[in-house]
Formats: C-alpha cells, structure tokens, sequence
C-alpha cells in the first residue's frame, strides 16, 4: 500500500500483472467492489487486473461521488465460485482514522485477493484434471469401430453373383422379347398360312363339287353304255331267234328252192361283221366319252387354275381391306381418345368460364351495389349541396339587409328572404344493365 496521497496499488503478495487498483483518497466518499463470476469450467479471471484465461469472466467497478461535507468511504467485495465478502470503509473529517481505516482495509482486500486467485488456480487445476479423466473416459466408452476387412472378400464374390444374376436376368428379358417377337412373327404367320388353307380347303369343297358332277355325268354315260349293251344282246337274241324260226319253217316245208341269185352270206359271218361293227362303234363312243372327259378335266383344271389365281387375287385383296380395317380401327380409336381428350378440354375450359362467369357477375354485383351506393352518396351530397347553397342564398341576403339596415335603409327581413334567388338542380340518374351471355 502507498501513502495516503498515492492511493490504492496492488500489494506484493499477488502475482505480478494480476490486478491494479488505483483510487484517489481525499475528500470523498470511494467504493471499490471485486466480481469475480465462475464459468462452466470453474475457474474465473480478472478483466483488467488478472491476465484473461479461458472459461472465466471478472468485473471490478470503482464509484465516487463527493459529498459537501469532508468524508471517505470505501466499499470492496469480491466472490469466486458461490463466496462473496464485502469490505466497507467509511470516514468523514478525520484523516488520521481514513489512512488507518484504508490501509486495513487494503490489506484485507489484497489476503481476500491472494485467496480467491489461489482458488481460482486450484479450481482451474482441478478443472484440467476432470477434461482430462472425461477424455480418457470417453476414449475408453466411445464407440468401438469395428474391422469389417474380413468380409470384403464375401462382399465381393457377393456383389459380383449379383451382377452376374443382373446380366443373367437382363439377359433373359431380351430372350423373352426376342421370343414374343417371334411368337408374334409366327402367330401372323400361322394366321395367314391359317387364311390360306381355309381358302384351299374351300377350292378343294368347289372342286369335289365338280368331280362329283363329273362322277354323275360319267355314271350316266356308263349306264348309258350298258342300256346300249343291253339292246345289243336282246337285238342279238331276236336275230337269232328269227334266223332259227326261219330254218325251222324251212326244214318243215320241205321245199327246197333254187335261186339264180348269188349265194348268200354267211349269217354267223353276218353277227360278226354286225359285231365288230357295234363294238367299233363301242370303241369310238368309249374313246369320244374318254377324250370329252379328259377335255372337260381339261377345262375343269383350267377353270380351278383361274378360279386359284382368282382366290389369291382376292385373298390379297382381302388381306389389304383387312389391313386397311385395322389401321382404320387403330385411326378411329385415336380419333376417339382424341374425342374423348377434346370434350374432357371442353367441359373443364366451360367449367373454367362458368367459374369466371361467376366470379365476373361477383364482382359486377359488387360494382352495381358499389355504384347504387355512390349514386346514393350522390345524391345526399347534391341535397347537402343544394341545403348549403339555400343557406348561402339566406345568409347573403340576410347580410345585404344588415348592411341596408346598417345603411338607413327600410327594407325588412322578410322582404329580403322573399326576393332571394331559388336554386334548382337537375339530378340525372343513368342505370346501366348487364346482360350475362352464356
């Protein structure tokens, strides 16, 4: 401690740099107060007295306030952690008591100070010791990382089998379009090939038709021929029944005529020649039957050849109006789901104008009531205007008859207020109707 005009220093006892206190002692009333506030961390430093350290905050405030009198006094208090001492010195008019009084009571303050610094050193010691135990602890109990090295191996072969299934399956997806494609081919195949044996098979119905007429018309030349043959035997018989009644009516009779004449033919020789010739003729009607079967095979195979090409022409043709169906099918459902789509734009932009519509007449009813209520707002204030106009008109003549009065005029009032003016207004109302066109 200095002498008494000196003030107040820090003593000896404290670290050098940890505080400084200076104070004027004369004639006034001093107060010295030490804060000392604990942190998270339990330690606190001095601001301005002790050199700053981490977590700790300090406060100290010096006051004075002169009195008229003479008089000192001095007040310190200081707290660490929950303590708190105060030191108050007071003094009025005796110097000799001030400088007893003051220098108790600094070096009081400055134990109190050595203490409370050597409890924040031990308290921050202490502090270092616990982040210490709290790391360790934490590196002991923190999470424990385990070594998943052992498994990359069976990671990999497993990633691998799932690329491989990956390929696999995307490559079965390519054989199961590849064969739908094919099926399709194959079905388009089969349908066509399917057309193409239903219209054989109906040639092949047209053509048993004509080998049935065919058959009945040869059946008929072949009963034909064998009526033929028929009479030919029973012509045969009755020729040679008639040659035995002619010998028999000879050989009865017993005359023998001799005739000039050349000697007849043989009748055996006769049957022959007649025989032969029948069977020539037989033979012929075969061989024409024959050649107009084979012509008309001829002509049948020629007619089942153009009626073949004919088929196909039309089964072309039927194949491209098939064709021409389903891609006119696939147009008309486009235009259908176009229909659909248009007419589903149509009702929601009428849905979208009805709402607008609405809102539209809203806002018009609003602005007719708007304008009825300003026309009515109007109108009040033409009335105002005309009442105030009326007043005006009066106060006018009503001065103007003050000022005859004023004047030494005679007029009276009432003469006055009846030959004023008479306003008239003209209010136009103009009504606007709105006409909602759906």
């Amino acid at each position: 401690l200095g002498d008494r005009g000196s003030g107040l220093r820090g003593g000896p006892e404290g670290p050098q740099g940890l505080y400084s206190v200076t104070a004027s002692l004369s004639s006034c009333l001093v107060s010295v107060s030490f804060h000392f506030s604990p942190v998270p961390y339990l330690c606190s430093c001095l601001q301005g007295l002790v050199p700053p350290r981490r977590g700790g905050g300090s406060r100290i405030s010096i006051s004075s306030g002169f009195r008229s009198g003479l008089g000192a006094g001095m007040s310190v208090g200081s707290g660490v952690g929950g303590f708190s001492n105060s030191v108050q010195v007071s003094s009025s008019g005796n110097s000799g008591d001030i400088m007893g009084n003051e220098k108790f009571a600094m070096q009081n303050l400055n134990d109190r100070l050595a203490n409370y610094l050597e409890t924040v050193r031990n308290l921050e010691q202490a502090n270092q010791k616990l982040e210490i135990k709290i790391k360790e602890a934490l590196e002991k109990s923190g999470p424990d990382f385990r070594d998943y090295s052992k498994y990359q191996a069976i990671l990999d072969d497993l990633r691998r089998k799932v690329f491989d299934a990956n390929c696999d399956n995307a490559r079965l997806v390519l054989n199961i379009d590849n064969a739908r494609l094919a099926a399709d081919d194959f079905r388009v195949k089969f349908e066509s090939e399917l057309a193409i044996r239903q219209s054989v098979e109906a040639d092949i119905v047209g053509l048993r038709k004509l080998i049935d007429d065919t058959n009945m018309s040869r059946m008929n030349l072949e009963s034909e021929i064998e009526s033929l043959k028929e009479e030919l035997i029973h012509l045969k018989k009755n020729h040679e029944n008639e040659v035995m009644e002619l010998r028999n009516q000879i050989a009865q009779s017993g005359v023998r005529v001799d005739v000039d004449a050349p000697k007849g033919q043989d009748l055996a020789q006769l049957m022959t020649e007649i025989r032969a010739k029948y069977e020539k003729m037989a033979l012929k009607n075969q061989e024409e039957l024959k050649t107009w079967h084979e012509s008309q095979m001829v002509e049948v195979q020629t007619q089942v050849s153009h009626n073949t090409e004919a088929l196909k022409g039309a089964q072309t043709e039927v194949n491209d109006l098939r064709r021409q169906v389903q891609t006119l099918e696939i147009d008309l459902e486009s235009q259908r789901s176009l229909k659909l789509s248009l007419e589903g734009t149509l009702r929601d932009t009428e849905m979208r104008y009805n709402m607008e519509i609405e809102s539209l007449n809203v806002v018009l009813l609003g602005l007719e009531a708007e304008l009825t209520q300003l026309r009515n707002s109007i109108q009040l204030q033409t009335q105002e205007y005309e009442a105030l106009l009326n007043m005006k008109m009066k106060l006018e003549a009503e001065i103007a008859q003050y000022r005859l009065l004023l004047d030494g005029g005679d007029f009276r009032l009432l003469d006055a207020l009846e030959d004023q003016k008479t306003v008239k207004t003209k209010v136009m109302t103009v009504t606007q109707t709105l006409v909602d066109v759906p």
